[in-house]
């Protein structure tokens, strides 16, 4: 029986704790000299002051009568409680209701019961009819094993896993019509860890809008949408296609934001590398006009021939550049893409630099004195530019970390 399981004698265990933690014995702590009435002669004379010994201290051993603690509105429920419950279901001594089902065969209940247990069932108790003495329910269209689960559940909030098992969609359903919230969350559950799969997964998404299950509602539409090419060859898709064609524009509604999104996520991955290499080719080219490189640098550095490996991977690429920048006939003309690579490389490091007549950086105050002749669109432009390859670099994301980066 699946439930909360306590025997009857846990249920006392601070009892326990208690009577065996203060187990003294009287004649081990108070001897019979100290309880000894003086004489009268020696009443008048001083006496050092006698005291029983204190009790011992409580050992390691009393923690195993101790309760875990439980989380909040946990209810610990005796077993000889719940074993008298279900005997009175299964008996049915006293029993003042029939349950009509399926075939018109009959369950006998208590109206004590079913009333307390449901509103739904409160009402229809009092509408219903007497027949022979007693009030009559009809719950037709499932099978009386669900039916006999569903009333069990209601005497003692206990099932068994099997029949759960083989009339959880009956269960889930019942307990939405007759409002009985806790069987409904054993059902969800249930379905959510254990039967929720590919081929179902389209029928349990219509049941779980109407029983009103927003929780399944949302991980079947998550398990649609993740492997919807396996869900649309489903028996069930192709039954909801046309039994309910809103719900299938809903879930291809769904299909489509989440592609859009994974193509712009793509889109800014893209985006973000490309400004990650502008700007290591920034720091490539502070690293070879202020330091030098190799076989390139200012004229009044001395070059590191004896440098095996440079620790900036676009060194080599803004060395090119230089080169060709240095023997080009077109850059003249405007026609030539390296050079206005290199071009806007050295502009874009003009906007960046804050050194004001120091920088090494080759025409970066030419720069800094054709900005004032550049509009407003064209300024913002480049301000985007900026923030965007600042950005591109997670620890680089405010001028004043540029800054300590150019110092």
């Amino acid at each position: 029986m699946a439930c909360a399981d306590l025997d009857s004698a846990q249920l006392f265990s601070h009892h326990l704790s208690f009577d065996i933690s203060y187990n003294l014995k009287v004649k081990d702590c108070i001897s019979t000299d100290n309880l000894a009435i003086p004489d009268a002669s020696a009443s008048c004379q001083p006496q050092a002051k006698i005291f029983p010994k204190a009790p011992p201290q409580l050992k390691s051993s009393c923690s195993r009568y101790t309760t875990k603690r439980r989380p909040a509105g946990y209810v610990l429920v005796p077993r000889e409680t719940r074993r008298i419950w279900n005997s009175l279901f299964d008996e049915g001594h006293g029993a003042d209701v029939h349950i009509i089902t399926n075939d018109n065969r009959l369950l006998a209940a208590h109206s004590c019961v079913l009333s307390t247990a449901s509103p739904v069932l409160r009402t229809l108790l009092e509408q219903a009819q007497f027949c022979k003495g007693l009030r009559c329910i009809k719950i037709r269209g499932v099978p009386i094993e669900a039916v006999h689960t569903f009333l069990r559940f209601l005497y003692s909030s206990c099932y068994q896993p099997d029949d759960l098992n083989r009339n959880v969609l009956h269960l889930l359903v019942m307990s939405h019509m007759y409002s009985i919230p806790s069987l409904k969350n054993v059902c969800i559950e249930l379905l959510e860890q254990a039967l929720l799969t590919v081929e179902n997964v389209a029928d349990l998404l219509q049941l779980a809008k109407e029983c009103d299950a927003p929780r399944l509602s949302m991980i079947c539409t998550r398990m649609i949408i993740n492997d919807f090419k396996n869900v649309s060859l489903s028996e069930g898709w192709k039954v909801m296609k046309k039994a309910n064609p809103s719900l299938e524009q809903e879930l291809l509604g769904f299909l489509v934001e989440r592609d859009t999104k994974r193509q712009e996520r793509l889109k800014r991955i893209e985006e973000k590398k490309v400004y990650m290499q502008i700007y290591q080719a920034m720091q490539a080219l502070l690293h070879i006009c202020r330091n030098g490189c190799k076989t390139i640098g200012p004229r009044d550095q001395t070059l590191k021939d004896t440098q095996l490996v440079c620790n900036f991977p676009a060194c080599k690429g803004v060395e090119t550049l230089f080169r060709h920048f240095s023997t080009c006939k077109a850059r003249s003309l405007g026609r030539c893409a390296h050079c206005k690579r290199l071009w806007q490389l050295l502009e874009l490091h003009s906007r960046m630099c804050l050194e004001q007549n120091s920088c090494k950086v080759p025409l970066c105050r030419h720069f800094k004195e054709k900005f004032k002749l550049q509009s407003k669109k064209e300024e913002q432009k480049w301000k985007m530019l900026v923030r965007k390859v600042m950005e591109a670099k997670g620890t680089i994301s405010s001028i004043s970390a540029w800054r300590s980066v150019v110092a």
